[in-house]
């Protein structure tokens, strides 16, 4: 077991001034180009986490850098009491690519997650319903406001900020029948909201006849059916969004992460039940849809199509997944290797949160969530030479790690 860490006074740690609310590496980076990183110390690293699936484009891309440059130059913030046409050209291409009909622009996934639950209240309340209900999974994660972590199924991040949001109906993954007990129980379920693939859970990927099952069942119910594909959308699995593999639409959507390529940015897309459910005054926000992240979006998006990266990531997810399965089979201590595309997952039988700083001192960057599963998240423009490093790095410290004894 081992021991713990003694205690550190602020004057102690690396940045005093800051609020004391990561378990930070000692590693401060520097700049990236591609799918590297280098440290202030000048060390070396293959981004193997993209910034937690951000850095779509990985690092300074050559097309993505001058763009925003110019916007920077024309500009960056604008009220939402003016048009921003930027707003309407990347939503106009969202709604293109996932066949839904508008976009509200926020900053971050916890906004869009939150947008998504005041929509999903708002359409109960239209429909008469005083205390509306939403069915939510185990092992989710939707944020850390008082409602996203509400909807969310961690008591170690929920601790200590209760009473929590009511009207959430907590069920298992990929249980069709637990969502029909529901609807046959609680007369105000008005929506159910789940990840497409669960991220901070474990790389936990909803089937597709599930999806299926569920789109059906919401259309019986006159449920909204909202997914969130905040960390699995934006082309991480091969399609512009996970659910497309089901070959289902949402009426909600909250997207985040990688839209912007490192520039913070949210957005809910919404098809026809829930696009008229918000108007003027019922949400809004300050720098939501500011040129600058607007620009991002648009950016990213014409890149990727551009460069083929829907393609790459299925292709270089699939070398990488296959690598790793090759590399650790029979393995004692791998339960199990998934997740689609460049959203890659290894579990292992017991807590591995000691690889995050090997595999950094090894030269690469990765992340370990629900504390047990390796996280792979890398850019999209990933090349099948930087997929067979990543292995190589990888699976050796897998196996060392295991071959410990153990607590």
């Amino acid at each position: 077991m081992n021991a713990p860490e003694p205690a550190v006074t602020p004057s102690q740690r690396p940045m005093p001034h800051v609020m004391n609310t990561y378990g930070r590496l000692p590693i401060a980076l520097s700049h990236g180009r591609g799918c590297w990183l280098w440290d202030t110390q000048g060390r070396r690293y293959l981004d193997g986490l993209g910034g937690i699936a951000v850095n779509t484009l990985g690092h300074a891309h050559p097309k993505l850098v001058p763009a925003l440059q110019a916007q920077i130059g024309r500009l960056i913030h604008s009220s939402n009491y003016y048009e921003v046409p930027l707003q309407e050209q990347l939503a106009a291409k969202l709604c293109e690519l996932s066949g839904l009909d508008a976009a509200f622009f926020c900053n971050s996934g916890l906004e869009a997650n939150e947008a998504a639950l005041k929509i999903a209240r708002k359409y109960g309340h239209d429909r008469g319903i005083e205390r509306p209900e939403i069915v939510v999974y185990e092992r989710a994660f939707h944020g850390r406001s008082l409602a996203t972590l509400s909807a969310t199924a961690n008591p170690k991040i929920q601790a200590g900020f209760g009473p929590l949001v009511e009207g959430f109906v907590r069920v298992p993954l990929n249980d069709l029948g637990a969502v029909e007990a529901v609807a046959r129980e609680r007369p105000n379920v008005v929506a159910v909201f789940l990840e497409t693939i669960q991220g901070e859970g474990g790389i936990n990927p909803a089937r597709w006849e599930y999806l299926q099952g569920l789109r059906r069942l919401c259309d019986a119910r006159g449920w909204l059916l909202m997914l969130d594909e905040v960390q699995c959308g934006i082309g991480r699995t091969g399609r512009w969004f996970a659910h497309q593999w089901a070959g289902i639409r949402p009426d909600v959507m909250p997207l985040a992460k990688g839209l912007g390529s490192g520039v913070p940015i949210g957005a809910v897309v919404v098809g026809p039940k829930a696009v008229d459910v918000l108007g003027p005054g019922n949400h809004g926000t300050t720098f939501g849809g500011n040129p600058l992240a607007m620009r991002a979006g648009v950016e990213t998006l014409r890149i990727m199509e551009e460069e083929g990266l829907l393609a790459n990531a299925a292709t270089v997810g699939a070398a990488l997944r296959g690598g790793l399965e090759r590399e650790l089979a029979g393995v004692a201590g791998v339960n199990e290797i998934r997740g689609a595309g460049l959203m890659i997952g290894v579990e292992l039988d017991r807590p591995c949160g000691l690889l995050l700083g090997r595999a950094a001192e090894a030269g690469l960057m990765i992340s370990v969530t629900a504390e047990r599963v390796i996280r792979i998240v890398p850019p999209l423009i990933l090349s099948l030479d930087e997929a067979a490093q990543i292995v190589a790095i990888l699976a050796p410290l897998v196996k060392a790690f295991l071959a410990e004894p153990g607590p």
